[in-house]
């Protein structure tokens, strides 16, 4: 029997809200449950999970699994869990020690081969993040959202081994934030940041276009 506690942030409009991961592995017939108002991108990270564990040389605890995504009542969405899972299930079964993830967030999908890929919409939860004094490990593919907080403490992962290797106390990669090159430029074409990225507030998203199809002044009020 194990349990562990892995931190991550959701996304809630331009908020990232705390997310804990906890994984319990108890007896009884082998099952891998994730619970906490995950949607279906989180769901189905069970198999990703699963085969990228796997694939990559780890042992997958046969025993009954058991995630949980709190606040419960907080609805959890996209493919961002998968490496906060993962970790959890190797912090549970001893394969990645527990006080290696205190004081960190943990961002990243996972591919079946255990590689890191692309979060959507990760900036809020990196400022979130900074501001509470985290170290935050994300996906290579996102270090031009680690280029715009040059302040932040951001551990830049290609795959779920080398991260590991680190967590176990080895030599960080190369490539942390000071490889992360330049922030993109809404000028070169590229457009991998924009409106989309941002869940919900749709009254305040129409708002910026129309001003800025206009070319009209806005003011924003916060409360």
């Amino acid at each position: 029997m194990g349990l562990s506690r892995v931190r991550s942030r959701g996304q809630l409009g331009i908020d990232a809200p705390c997310v804990t991961v906890e994984t319990h592995l108890g007896g009884g017939l082998p099952s891998f449950t994730v619970v906490g108002l995950p949607e279906t991108s989180v769901r189905e990270s069970r198999e990703r999970v699963r085969a990228a564990l796997q694939t990559a040389g780890f042992n997958f605890p046969v025993s009954r699994i058991t995630i949980n995504l709190a606040p419960a009542d907080l609805p959890k969405q996209g493919g961002r869990f998968d490496l906060p899972i993962a970790l959890g299930i190797l912090a549970a079964s001893a394969q990645v020690p527990p006080q290696s993830l205190h004081n960190c967030e943990f961002y990243g999908e996972l591919s079946l081969t255990g590689e890191l890929q692309h979060v959507t919409g990760l900036l809020p939860a990196l400022v979130a993040g900074e501001r509470a004094n985290k170290t935050l490990y994300i996906p290579l593919a996102n270090r031009h959202e680690a280029a715009l907080l040059p302040h932040a403490k951001i551990s830049l992962v290609t795959d779920l081994v080398s991260l590991v290797a680190q967590l176990h106390g080895q030599p960080e990669p190369a490539q942390v934030l000071a490889d992360a090159g330049p922030p993109i430029d809404s000028d070169n074409g590229d457009d991998s940041l924009d409106l989309n990225q941002i869940i919900g507030q749709q009254q305040a998203k129409r708002a910026l276009v129309i001003a800025a199809s206009g070319n009209h002044n806005l003011l924003i009020l916060f409360p």
